[in-house]
């Protein structure tokens, strides 16, 4: 059984990924913690917390970061031609309902979730990494008691999605993604290299709606917007960046890795670049140099992952 944290910025393909965990049988989701991306942080954050009352999630929901790891950093609007100004689609979210929130900030229900399940915890983290990097400032030592940490993030072989350089996650908080990669702690990497790989076509999705009753005909509602977006940048349907970090965490063998030194360019016009360090290459002298060895992603079966993603999704039906 995967003990997991779901790290996210709630966003359309991270309600696929989030209903892919709730679904998985080999997965325990012990929370949601929200962080700022898709949308302003009050709107990640009530997003969760209506997925969790429409899905009946028993995790908590802890709101995360509103801001970058280093205050009043330069920063951008939310995508709403991606997700929508409700950040779900524009399926008329509603403002205010009656779910509750846990009362910690998200670094800190970060921390003690990890401290009371030492050597347990899996963070798939789908959005800036703010959040973790506030864990790691407030107490460094869980980097020993963490299982894993999975990210969907970055472009290592292929270009960026926001610039030339960099992917939407990484480039939201440069800092806060260097700080993640370079701590003491297991890292795996899921980035744009495999994850433009994974196409759901509208008929995929239809099949889901059709298998899986009301649960996922919410989610085939929301996902209309970002398959609209989706047109003309892929074949038919929609590219499922965040599930894929969900697979890999319950299908690694669906995947194959690289290890090496990670380090995030901050600042001027490659800001938020992702650059490995491949183990056994050498180099000279550089900023890559003593720090730990993590894995990105170089391939995926991607027909495989769908499948999974698909199978796992329709094996609750109705409520």
């Amino acid at each position: 059984m995967h003990k997991v944290i779901f790290d996210t910025d709630p966003g359309v393909d991270d309600a696929m990924a989030l209903l892919f965990l709730h679904h998985h049988p080999d997965v325990a989701l012990l929370g949601v913690t929200t962080v700022f991306g898709n949308a302003r942080i009050e709107t990640t954050t009530r997003n969760a917390l209506f997925l969790k009352r429409e899905w009946k999630i028993d995790a908590p929901v802890a709101r995360g970061a509103g801001e970058t790891f280093i205050p009043h950093r330069i920063s951008h609007e939310p995508p709403t031609f991606i997700h929508g100004d409700d950040g779900l689609g524009n399926i008329g979210v509603p403002d205010v309902f009656d779910v509750p929130l846990d009362p910690r900030p998200a670094h800190r229900f970060i921390v003690e979730t990890i401290r009371e399940n030492p050597g347990e915890v899996t963070i798939v983290a789908v959005g800036r990494m703010t959040n973790l990097a506030n864990a790691l400032k407030e107490d460094p030592e869980i980097v020993d008691l963490v299982k894993e940490i999975v990210v969907m993030g970055g472009a290592f072989e292929v270009n960026g999605n926001v610039t030339p350089a960099a992917e939407a996650n990484i480039h939201g908080d440069p800092e806060a993604a260097d700080i993640v990669f370079t701590a003491e702690w297991p890292v795996v990497i899921v980035g744009l290299d495999v994850t433009l790989q994974t196409v759901m076509t509208r008929k995929a999705l239809a099949d889901i709606r059709d298998a899986a009753g009301t649960r996922a005909k919410l989610l085939f509602d929301l996902s209309q917007f970002y398959i609209k977006f989706y047109e003309g940048r892929v074949p038919d349907g929609m590219v499922v960046h965040d599930s894929c970090a969900c697979a890999y965490v319950v299908a690694p063998e669906l995947f194959q890795t690289r290890a090496g030194t990670v380090r995030v360019v901050c600042g001027g016009i490659a800001d938020g670049m992702t650059i490995q360090k491949p183990d056994g290459r050498t180099f000279g002298p550089s900023d890559w140099d003593g720090l730990p060895s993590q894995r990105i992603c170089t391939g995926i079966d991607a027909p495989a992952v769908l499948q999974l993603i698909h199978d796992t999704i329709v094996s609750v039906k109705e409520d």
